[in-house]
């Protein structure tokens, strides 16, 4: 476990793999923190320097005031990467991390040099979507909405699983400002007009039960992009690399190679 501090906000990251191989970086969801790639970074082939972190105001990272601004976590992950002088990476976000970077590819093309977009979108749901739930969260605390999430997290079969508790728990531990914080920065972003001008390998990535993101939601965003790739995940929700790690982990690794990121 290592700590970035960037001045107003220190972040939790972990580096695996090779640590000169060729870097992915990885951007978890809205209610998770870094564990929830474990299951498809031991998946992966070898040479690759693997970097995740957990986003501010969830996991161990710290948790600076709500509300939190789409801008403030793309800046996060650019002085991150920046200080692991990592350029050329792919960036492979899921959820909200899918729509950091975008941004953040928008920003820096010299840090990312191709990008895929897990069960997310340009925008997410709407201004009074969010507000809904960031006041159910700030009245009852995000216990109160923990049953619906996991329904749109994971496909029926999954959610008869035991460790659906574990997932469960990691949502309900999360800190209720961070996760505030983060449905204001979803909440106010949209982008369709940046994303559209991005030119870069893009694989998109859905699941076939996804309640969050659906996958015309999430293929609508990719086909923005020129020349992208779309891959469908079945029998799997928000979060198919935790509910299909082999075939989320074979797709990307033939991703990284199409684009010539590993042998």
């Amino acid at each position: 476990m290592q700590i970035a501090d960037l001045g107003d906000v220190q972040l939790h990251y972990r580096i695996d793999g090779d640590p000169e191989g060729a870097p992915i970086v990885f951007a978890n969801s809205l209610g998770t923190d870094l564990r929830v790639w474990d299951q498809v970074v031991d998946r992966l082939p070898a040479g690759l320097k693997v970097i995740r972190y957990d986003k501010r105001g969830h996991g161990l990272s710290s948790c600076p005031d709500a509300p939190y601004s789409m801008g403030a976590l793309v800046r996060d992950a650019e002085r991150l990467l920046d200080l692991l002088s990592v350029r050329d990476c792919v960036f492979v976000g899921l959820s909200i991390g899918g729509m950091i970077g975008q941004g953040l590819a928008v920003k820096r093309l010299d840090m990312v040099r191709a990008l895929v977009l897990s069960n997310t979108a340009a925008k997410i749901g709407t201004a009074q979507m969010w507000q809904d739930r960031i006041q159910a969260v700030t009245d009852h605390g995000i216990e109160a909405l923990a049953d619906s999430v996991m329904e749109r997290w994971f496909a029926r079969d999954f959610r008869a699983k035991p460790e659906l508790q574990l997932w469960r728990n990691m949502l309900v531990q999360q800190s209720r400002a961070g996760y505030i914080g983060c449905c204001t920065a979803i909440s106010g972003t949209d982008f369709y007009t940046p994303t559209s001008g991005l030119r870069l390998p893009c694989l998109g990535i859905a699941g076939s039960e996804d309640g969050s993101t659906p996958p015309d939601l999430v293929r609508e965003t990719v086909d923005l992009i020129p020349g992208s790739q779309f891959h469908l995940i079945r029998r799997a929700g928000h979060i198919p690399c935790v509910e299909q790690p082999d075939e989320y982990a074979a797709r990307l690794t033939q991703f990284l190679q199409e684009v010539g990121h590993c042998d």
